[in-house]
């Protein structure tokens, strides 16, 4: 591994498209209370703030002088045609409320990435970038297949029970914008990020 990147998140779409695009990781968490925010700020003012407050709190092991990693975090919200901001569902009737509107829905996801040095005992923030990317989507989901997609879809874990790739793809009626963005990062917003931090994920 040419650099060390940590990714301070559980979501399983995350970690597959940083699997796909072939940039190594490795999981760390963090200890943020992700319902800390002001609703009254726009969806892209909110994921940012709570990407931010994630690597406030971020889990990150001991390191030796002069160590370089690089961490990132990450939030994704959902906004409806009605103005309310969609997290991930709390349950199964909670899901149908979010996927009964079958107007189009905006996804935002923001990401901080960071890079730090171990001195003195703790690791110190050298460079820090803050990135967002958004789609809006049509997900069409008759309710008489409700059931099977509950069945086939992780929905307690996507913001708005929203899934736009696998099973939930054939839904999908519409997406304007970064589709990587509904799934838990605007990889193109990565990718350049990482290369002007200076992380360096393959050879050339």
């Amino acid at each position: 591994m040419k650099n060390v990147l940590y990714l301070a998140s559980g979501s399983n779409g995350r970690k597959k498209l940083l699997d796909e695009a072939q940039i190594p990781y490795l999981i760390t968490s963090h200890t943020a209370d992700e319902t800390l925010y002001d609703s009254t700020l726009s969806l892209q003012e909110i994921v940012k703030y709570l990407a931010v407050l994630k690597m406030k709190h971020v889990v990150l092991p001991s390191g030796i002088h002069g160590q370089t990693i690089f961490v990132l975090t990450a939030d994704t919200l959902t906004l409806n045609d009605a103005g309310d901001i969609l997290g991930k569902p709390l349950n199964k009737d909670h899901a149908i409320s979010m996927l009964s509107n079958k107007k189009s829905k905006v996804t935002g996801t923001a990401f901080c990435l960071e890079k730090k040095e171990f001195d003195g005992g703790s690791w110190h923030t050298k460079k820090s970038l803050l990135r967002y990317g958004q789609a809006s989507c049509i997900v069409n989901i008759p309710d008489r297949y409700f059931d099977v997609y509950f069945q086939k879809v992780d929905y307690l874990s996507m913001s708005g029970a929203i899934s736009v790739d696998g099973f939930g793809a054939q839904f999908v009626q519409d997406i304007q914008g970064s589709y990587t963005a509904i799934l838990g990062l605007p990889m193109y917003e990565l990718q350049e990020a990482l290369c002007t931090i200076g992380f360096v994920s393959w050879e050339v």
